[in-house]
């Protein structure tokens, strides 16, 4: 065959693929797409290999290589798999699943499938193969365990994700290993002699992963930073941000960018003036950043409310080092004692910070709203603000409740103002109950530290009217950037937030029968029917066990640009615009205002990869911090062994009762074990624990008295058992 009729039939070949011209796009010397290749491997029908799909597909000599690359690639990512004679396989042909293993700390593991289907059981054999969090393709196999559960076998690795890990250093006859503090990473570590530095056993340390787990053989690694000793000070963060991956240096590409020291005149332009308005911020007594400030004036009846945010889009630009970096981060991360922002401090508590009695850039959301309160109007604009003091909730709280105390004399030239933005409080508050908003009383906790940095004292954090009026404001400006977006099809990450799944409905409706209570809405009940569960139990004994239990029934916030809604805050569109210092969706929903009063349209990427993004860093946020406060609790608690205290059931699993402490709410286990000698059976449904022969049941709510009895630092665990007292009780009913 000539070289003309042989480039004339790949040429053709090479058209019947229907990704042809987004190859071409992307690649000079287009090579047959991922789709086609698998086409063709699939109407083979069988196993077939390379050298037969190389000529198949008429690769040249000058493109193989490239070929291969594609195919390794395909392997990588579980398309398709090499079986033992080295013949391609598409990997759905073979009825393989591929997925995500998740460890547990007992051993064993599961593989979470892509395609959402049940997830399969790993055992310890099989999760010596892996770490947690490793991509791989298994096969299910015919084998079901006493559970009932499925189990499969690992296949292949396609990405070890753990490169590094963070753990404590120990040795045994002359062997050094890492047990990590991930403790869904069962496997230790082996660390060779040569690869110790100058670390000695009993130190946190982390360590580079060299050769990943095989079947027959243990991880091996080196390490690369020695953190110090487990109990020292400020420890249990550094293991967290290093446990959860948490960017907490800034690279220097972001270090070198340079600020001025204040707002300068060229930046001034386009820009209304409102240092006049006498804004004000108002936060906690910790707080070093201050994203906004409000002002509130009253026209007629009408009240017009200003909500100034900080402009950090003036200074982190779209895709500049800054940006990346904040992107990277997604959010601020605050410990207790120390915070990791989510941009450099220059910005976070300085030139972005609304301090007090400096200009300062912002966006504004200036609101006018009725005495029914109905939004009349509302608008966008950058401004220049000045604010007139830094106010505390503490400080309001007593501003409202002694108008005429010592702290009022002090403040007397913003007490008319903030009493008037309490007044549009209690009308935004109104229709807040109008629309049927869930507003569940949760207990925040504050702890305060000794010299050594360890928790000398736990005390409740009681929510008050300050609170919830800056929440009010919040939320307005938070719907407005919302609706404003909406009308004029700018795409943004809204914050939804759905309402419960039909399996999480039935349990909480059963759970509620027990209580005489019914939730109304039918198959598709509605925030304003929990409201009026809430509002009916809040004087019961009982209510902090049902708004418990209707708390878990709700699924988790998140970001998305596909608008469903804010199910407990009963809005039809919200989200996020007022802490772009610490929030990156909020950044972006800066940028997206500036771009629609500019006529124009913001794009800066993916909208939904940006949202799964920034959910996932929040999530990470969250799990850090709780992690670093069990650290703490449980140092806490360590000389408090053999005490008794009171506490309240808030958690029943088949393996026992979770209790919270009174005043101190440090959480701990009671195991079945030490339950009364008995057989129990847990009621999912009922939030039960039920002694089979006595009868005896322990309950979501209870209040029992319990010992502490161990405390482990290294798992983070506080186990009690039932004080005397608790067994009489409960026997006696």
């Amino acid at each position: 065959m000539s070289i003309k009729r042989k480039r004339n039939k790949k040429n053709q070949l090479r058209e019947l693929d229907p990704f042809l011209k987004r190859e071409q796009t992307r690649y000079g010397q287009a090579l047959p797409s991922r789709e086609f290749i698998l086409e063709v491997l699939d109407k083979q029908g069988v196993p077939i290999s390379e050298s037969k799909l190389l000529k198949l597909l008429d690769i040249t000599p000058e493109e193989s290589e490239f070929f291969r690359r594609r195919l390794a690639a395909m392997i990588r990512e579980g398309q398709i798999i090499c079986n033992r004679k080295g013949d391609i396989c598409v990997t759905e042909k073979l009825e393989l699943v591929k997925g995500v293993v998740q460890g547990h700390s007992d051993g064993f593991g599961f593989l979470i499938p892509d395609d959402g289907s049940t997830d399969l059981f790993l055992t310890p054999k099989e999760m010596h193969k892996v770490l947690h969090g490793d991509r791989v393709i298994a096969r299910v196999t015919n084998i079901v365990d006493r559970r009932g559960r499925r189990e499969c076998r690992i296949i292949r690795v396609l990405e070890s994700v753990n490169t590094q890990l963070v753990g404590r250093l120990f040795e045994e006859h002359g062997i050094f290993f890492v047990v990590a503090e991930d403790k869904r990473i069962n496997q230790d570590i082996l660390i060779p002699k040569e690869n110790i530095m100058d670390a000695h056993a009993g130190q946190i340390i982390v360590a580079r992963i060299i050769q990943q787990p095989r079947e027959h053989a243990q991880p091996i690694g080196h390490i690369i930073e020695i953190l110090g000793d487990y109990a020292a000070p400020g420890m249990e963060i550094e293991i967290a941000l290093r446990k959860f991956d948490l960017p907490h240096e800034f690279p220097p590409e972001v270090i070198s960018v340079k600020f001025p020291q204040k707002v300068l005149k060229k930046d001034l332009t386009k820009r209304e003036d409102i240092r006049h308005l006498p804004l004000v911020t108002i936060d906690s007594e910790t707080a070093r950043d201050f994203d906004d400030a409000v002002y509130c004036c009253q026209e007629g009846k009408d009240y017009r409310l200003f909500v100034a945010i900080a402009d950090v889009s003036h200074y982190v630009r779209d895709q500049d080092a800054l940006d990346k970096e904040a992107f990277n981060r997604g959010n601020s991360v605050y410990f207790p004692r120390r915070v990791i922002p989510m941009l450099p401090e220059v910005l976070s508590n300085g030139l972005c910070s609304l301090n007090p009695q400096v200009d300062r850039l912002c966006m504004v959301c200036e609101m006018l709203w009725t005495a029914r309160g109905e939004l009349v109007e509302y608008r966008f604009y950058p401004a220049v603000m000045l604010s007139h003091a830094r106010l505390t909730y503490n400080i309001v709280a007593e501003l409202l409740d002694q108008p005429k105390g010592a702290v009022a004399k002090e403040h007397r030239q913003l007490l008319p103002h903030i009493q008037l933005l309490y007044r549009l409080f209690k009308v935004l508050h109104k229709s807040r109950v109008k629309r049927g908003a869930i507003d569940f009383e949760t207990i925040e906790t504050e702890m305060v530290f000794n010299d050594q940095g360890k928790i000398e004292q736990i005390y409740p954090v009681k929510r008050n009217d300050a609170h919830r009026l800056i929440e009010e404001c919040m939320l307005a400006a938070n719907v407005c950037a919302a609706d404003f977006l909406q009308k004029h099809e700018q795409p943004v990450l809204y914050r939804i937030h759905e309402g419960p799944t039909d399996e999480k409905l039935v349990a909480l409706r059963d759970f509620l029968k027990e209580f005489g209570l019914q939730l109304r809405g039918g198959e598709n009940p509605q925030a304003r029917d929990y409201a009026r569960i809430l509002d009916r139990i809040k004087e019961r004994a009982d209510a902090q066990l049902l708004q418990t239990v209707m708390l878990r029934s709700l699924s988790q916030a998140m970001y998305n640009p596909d608008n469903i809604g804010h199910f407990g805050l009963a809005y039809e569109m919200y989200t996020h615009f007022t802490s772009p210092i610490r929030r990156y969706p909020d950044l972006l929903v800066h940028r997206a205002i500036k771009a629609v009063l500019a006529d124009k349209q913001y794009e800066p990427g993916d909208w939904h990869e940006i949202g799964k993004h920034c959910s996932q860093t929040e999530r990470r946020a969250d799990e850090a911090t709780r992690e670093v406060q069990s650290w703490l609790k449980c140092f806490y608690m360590q000389d408090k062994i053999g005490d008794c205290f009171g506490g309240v059931v808030t958690g029943v699993t088949a393996f026992g009762l979770f209790v919270t402490l009174d005043e101190i709410y440090v959480e701990g286990l009671v195991y079945i074990s030490e339950l009364p000698s008995d057989y129990f059976h847990y009621d999912a449904v009922k939030h039960v624990l039920r002694g089979e022969r006595s009868g005896i049941s322990f309950r979501l709510g209870d209040r029992l008295q319990v010992k502490l009895v161990r405390v482990d630092l290294a798992t983070r665990k506080i186990d009690f058992i039932l004080a005397d007292n608790s067994v009489r009780k409960k026997s006696s009913r």
